[in-house]
């Protein structure tokens, strides 16, 4: 008997690895950097209100800056959105869409919760604005994806992420873990220590078991794998999705093509 397990991700590798950045601040130039060069991928949260005030990135320089990217919302104003009126809500979500949807030229999907604060009036808030994975500050210590996207809790903050990235090189065999890091560029230049986020990305970007993904990237992933349909004996494997599935079968990583009924 075939046994079916979604715990590859694209291109059949072993875990992933996606960071989170807020407020599109100057820093993020120096972090941008850092990233590109470990092939790193990352989901800068954007709040377009804040536009012209002083270090913040100017809007007409975000496309260029996140391009490989992903551009995400982070409210209008940065306001704690559970102590607003409901209606106000959804404002703070949609029109910060709207806006950085001009800038980054696709469908902005993501978000994260200003303050760390949500509530699940705020949840229905922002599926209402047209958000489908919102990230918490609420660490999860692990490495398990997510039950509810909406309430995307991250493994770790980065000042804790060398320990963390140094356990997934470490693990053999075990596979479909992910590592999502979150934080404020601006932290390394008030602590003074740039280097903690360049080993980090030196740790990681040593294994090549890695899929380095955004946000956006690991929802399209995993929804696709979780929409996967198989039949009763493990024989036939049905990918509606628009998203090409990697998964194991005994001893073999096989893959699923988006659209494409297997037959094993």
């Amino acid at each position: 008997m075939n046994v079916i397990r979604f715990d590859k991700y694209k291109g059949g590798k072993h875990r992933a690895v996606t960071m989170s950045y807020d407020d599109a601040k100057e820093a993020d130039f120096r972090l941008v950097e850092i990233f590109n060069l470990h092939g790193v991928k990352g989901t800068f949260h954007i709040n377009s209100g804040r536009f012209g005030m002083e270090n913040i990135i100017p809007p007409e320089k975000l496309s260029k800056l996140y391009e490989g990217h992903e551009m995400a919302i982070h409210g209008v104003n940065h306001l704690t959105l559970p102590y607003l009126p409901a209606h106000d809500m959804v404002k703070e979500v949609f029109n910060d869409r709207s806006e950085i949807e001009k800038l980054a030229g696709y469908v902005v999907r993501g978000m994260s919760y200003p303050n760390g604060a949500y509530s699940d009036e705020v949840v229905s808030a922002a599926r209402a604005g047209g958000i489908k994975y919102a990230r918490t500050i609420d660490c999860s210590g692990n490495f398990r994806q997510p039950e509810d996207f909406m309430r995307w809790n991250p493994t770790c903050h980065h000042n804790d992420a060398i320990s963390y990235a140094e356990r997934l090189v470490k693990m053999s065999y075990y596979t479909g873990h992910l590592l999502y890091i979150y934080g404020h560029s601006y932290e390394f230049d008030k602590n003074n220590n740039w280097s903690l986020i360049e080993n980090v990305c030196d740790i990681l970007s040593g294994d090549e078991r890695i899929w380095f993904a955004t946000n956006g990237e690991l929802y399209d992933y995993i929804t696709a794998c979780r929409s996967t349909e198989v039949s009763a004996d493990d024989k036939i494997i049905r990918n509606p999705s628009a998203t090409d599935v990697w998964f194991s079968c005994e001893n073999e990583t096989l893959c699923v093509k988006a659209g494409e009924t297997l037959y094993l």
